[in-house]
């Protein structure tokens, strides 16, 4: 990468693959809510299972939603005059935040733009758990821009699902004709 070059990082949220064990997200999710309960960091047994979740093998037929999160990438990438464009994930699928990041930093990019893939203010997700990984971040890389670009627009949302509504509308009128 060239000197102060930018760089986006698209995060979704992370799905769990169809063939991974339901005991393996349960233990997880049980393990998660025990340390959010107590305040405590994670223990090695919480991000030993984190791992293996994360690292799951993945197809577009086990993994859906990582498939339709490239598929976003690639119809956003044109967009971002020549930005490099990475993709993170928030929980269950690889790379991390943190890890897509430090590859950018790794890589030369001096200003990072993070947009979460969640739409709508309200969520734990974009409004509490991406912040405070951000925050952690930031620290590690303080010759760095890492902006949170984060809430949207609500009214350009609304105006982006208005004109996609009017369009299937459309399409489907013309269809029955």
């Amino acid at each position: 990468m060239s000197p102060n070059l930018k760089a986006v990082v698209l995060v979704g949220h992370g799905g769990v693959p169809t063939d991974c064990p339901h005991e393996l997200v349960s233990k997880l999710k049980r393990l998660e809510a025990q340390r959010r309960k107590l305040g405590h960091p994670m223990t090695q047994e919480e991000i030993e299972a984190d791992h293996q979740i994360r690292h799951w093998p993945r197809t577009s037929e086990t993994d859906p939603y990582c498939a339709g999160i490239e598929a976003l990438a690639s119809a956003l990438k044109p967009h971002l005059q020549g930005a490099r464009l990475s993709i993170a994930y928030n929980e269950f699928c690889t790379p991390t935040i943190e890890e897509a990041i430090a590859v950018l930093i790794q890589d030369g990019a001096t200003h990072i733009s993070i947009v979460p893939s969640m739409l709508t203010p309200g969520g734990s997700h974009s409004e509490i758990e991406i912040p405070e990984i951000l925050d952690g971040v930031r620290a590690l890389y303080p010759n760095a821009t890492i902006e949170y670009v984060w809430p949207f627009n609500l009214k350009l949302l609304a105006e982006l699902l208005a004109t996609h509504i009017k369009q299937l509308q459309e399409r489907s009128t013309v269809e029955v004709q």
